[in-house]
């Protein structure tokens, strides 16, 4: 099955641009404090991004050192934006679904993967193509949304009267499988899987876990209008596994 995307539609794609992670990049992300940190030494290393967006990753394993970037995104429109905000001589990008790539053997020294592994049916089966594709004592960095997110009702709080978010809902969660949401004005079809599902994936797919983190917004972010409610329910889990 090939990834959902929305991404190329330009009435969505037009919305996602007014993001403040879409003008501002890295900084501008309320996870990128715990991301950073995860990522091994780069320099002179190879990285491979799924589902690179925007490119910001791509840029920054660049300016790491890293001597071999590539950016694959199924969305024509992420590439083009990605070509004109984040080049540099050692990235590449290319038009590419995360489930089409080849993942040869043995070719890159980290894989990253940010906020796009939940539009995947089968994230074992990508799991098993990103061990294949590391290097020895190669590093798998993902960040996606969380199971808890994911299995919210419409991915949405329950409010109050005063038009307040009361709760956030939970349903099916041990059924995974597909979500329908909106999101910047479109239906927007996700993946939701369990906690079990994503971690076992990996511990079954080889990898040892090196840390797990559920996204917190940095405490400079908290005056954001909505970002206290992002301590109510976490809204990404961020995984770094290696190649064992």
């Amino acid at each position: 099955m090939t990834m959902y995307n929305e991404y190329d539609n330009e009435a969505f794609f037009n919305q996602y641009a007014q993001m403040a992670r879409s003008k501002e990049g890295l900084l501008a992300a309320g996870e990128w404090h715990q991301l950073k940190p995860m990522f091994p030494a780069l320099q002179g290393k190879s990285v491979l991004d799924l589902g690179c967006g925007y490119g910001w990753h791509c840029r920054f394993s660049a300016e790491q050192g890293a001597v071999r970037v590539l950016g694959i995104d199924l969305s024509e429109r992420m590439i083009e934006e990605a070509r004109k905000r984040n080049t540099a001589d050692e990235i590449e990008y290319r038009v590419c679904g995360i489930e089409e790539y080849e993942y040869p053997e043995n070719t890159w020294d980290c894989v990253v993967s940010n906020l796009a592994l939940h539009y995947i049916e089968d994230i074992g089966q990508i799991f098993q193509k990103v061990y294949r594709t590391l290097t020895p004592d190669g590093i798998f960095l993902l960040n996606m949304e969380h199971p808890i997110f994911t299995a919210g009702v419409g991915q949405d709080w329950l409010y109050g009267e005063d038009g307040r978010p009361r709760c956030w809902p939970v349903d099916d969660y041990l059924i995974p499988g597909e979500r329908r949401t909106h999101f910047l004005g479109c239906e927007v079809m996700k993946q939701h899987h369990t906690l079990t599902q994503i971690l076992m994936g990996l511990l079954n797919s080889g990898f040892t876990l090196e840390a797990v983190e559920e996204a917190e917004p940095p405490e400079e972010m908290m005056d954001l209008p909505g970002m206290k409610d992002e301590l109510r329910r976490p809204m990404m889990l961020l995984v770094r596994a290696r190649k064992a």
